[in-house]
């Protein structure tokens, strides 16, 4: 009798603990459940784009900074497979109230301009012999509903920059970053920001950000970078319209004529942004427009002796269009920018410019980047995208000649995006 009690005094400890166990593996596993932010759910989810490419064609200056394909790295006729991001990223459902995020990422963020046989690459994300590997972009926890309509979200966070809004709607991150990501404006950083609407239907909101200004890297001053956004969205949430601006002091001296040690000055950038786009599943069109102020940022050598600091406006405009072909199957997109780093030229007084903000690049070249292709997709987050890629550069300098007066970096690539988990 005693046996028989004792088995079925097992059995029913191993079918409570299985029933557990079954019910903790659907809460981890169920995307249903994680959607619905059941409590102990979570999930793993990632990403990879990358290409080959062949360099058609090389600007002889090697100028373009850190974009892609720019610099003596990049020769003519050079070709290469290469992974440009891989993300591995875990969500998961702490309650109902709060969550938490992890992105590890590994990317080409190296300069290839600035790599030497001594500094091999300048990258976050590569490792001393090159070999790529992941860092944490991303790691926060969200309070939701902190008051209605309001998420708090503190730590490792996307900024409200780009990721949140337009980069969703551009769509094509696989092909190319945004015209601010470009520039280096942070996609994610280390801080505090609010993510609000103001309306139950979510075609009005906002989002707010104080952050360290260094995106992964450790806070190397004492200012912080302040972000913010508003959008709304009408027509059905088919017309999307965004205003964003941000500030950032970088240094904050009185300004010494005779120190050596640059940046003993007033110093900050302050970008202000617009965006407007129509979306709908079959056609986008957008456009994304940015005035970047630069305060006593350039130096300038007079031609009469002397140097000047400036304060200048660095400007940019991107324009888009991508939409369906063959729905579900096979896609178009097309995008052309325009880019002056620098609305101060003045050849009568100025032979010389040395921007002081290192992602600005040259301060007297004009860039026009243009790109092109197709998405063929046979299954769902699977994609083969044909594509160009195309920068020319245009020397503001008094009289240019020759490969000074107008260059290219040219690209021809067959991309490849997927993803899964989600």
């Amino acid at each position: 009798m005693k046996p028989s009690i004792s088995f079925s005094l097992l059995l029913l400890v191993t079918l409570f603990f299985s029933t557990i166990s079954l019910k903790a593996q659907y809460l981890w596993n169920s995307d249903s459940a994680f959607k619905a932010g059941a409590a102990n759910s979570g999930r793993i989810w990632g990403y990879a784009f990358g290409d080959y490419y062949v360099k058609g064609h090389s600007d002889s200056l090697g100028r373009g900074g850190s974009n892609q394909y720019s610099g003596a790295n990049f020769p003519k006729n050079k070709s290469a497979f290469q992974f440009r991001r891989i993300y591995l990223g875990y969500d998961y459902n702490i309650s109902s109230k709060f969550s938490a995020e992890l992105l590890l990422a590994a990317e080409d963020n190296s300069n290839p301009a600035a790599s030497t046989a001594t500094a091999p690459n300048t990258s976050n994300d590569a490792l001393e012999d090159n070999k790529l590997t992941f860092y944490i972009k991303l790691m926060n926890i969200r309070w939701k509903n902190i008051w209605k309509g309001t998420d708090l979200v503190i730590g490792q966070v996307s900024t409200p920059a780009f990721p949140l809004l337009s980069e969703r709607i551009w769509a094509y991150r696989s092909i190319e970053r945004t015209i601010t990501d470009i520039r280096r404006t942070p996609s994610y950083d280390l801080g505090a920001t609010l993510q609000g609407k103001f309306d139950a239907k979510g075609n009005y909101g906002y989002n707010l950000m104080v952050g360290n200004g260094s995106s992964a890297k450790p806070e190397g001053d004492i200012f912080k970078w302040f972000y913010g956004d508003v959008w709304a969205m009408f027509f059905d949430k088919k017309l999307v319209v965004d205003l964003y601006a941000d500030y950032q002091r970088l240094n904050w001296q009185a300004y010494n004529p005779s120190s050596t040690t640059p940046g003993a000055w007033h110093h900050s950038r302050q970008m202000l942004k617009g965006y407007i786009a129509y979306n709908t599943p079959g056609l986008t069109i957008g456009a994304e427009g940015f005035l970047n102020n630069l305060k006593k940022d350039n130096f300038a050598t007079k031609i009469a002796g002397g140097v000047d600091t400036l304060s200048v406006q660095a400007k940019g405009i991107s324009f888009y269009v991508h939409g369906d072909i063959i729905k579900t199957k096979l896609r178009f997109f097309a995008r052309y920018d325009i880019y002056n780093p620098d609305n101060k030229i003045d050849n009568n007084t100025y032979s010389k410019y040395v921007g002081n903000t290192a992602n600005y690049n040259d301060p007297t070249t004009k860039e026009a980047f243009i790109t092109g292709g197709l998405d063929f997709t046979p299954v769902k987050n699977v994609h083969f995208m044909p594509n160009v890629w195309y920068n020319n550069y245009k020397s503001q300098l008094a009289n240019p000649v020759g490969k000074l007066k107008s260059d290219n970096d040219l690209t021809y690539r067959l991309s490849f995006y997927y993803v899964f988990g989600k």
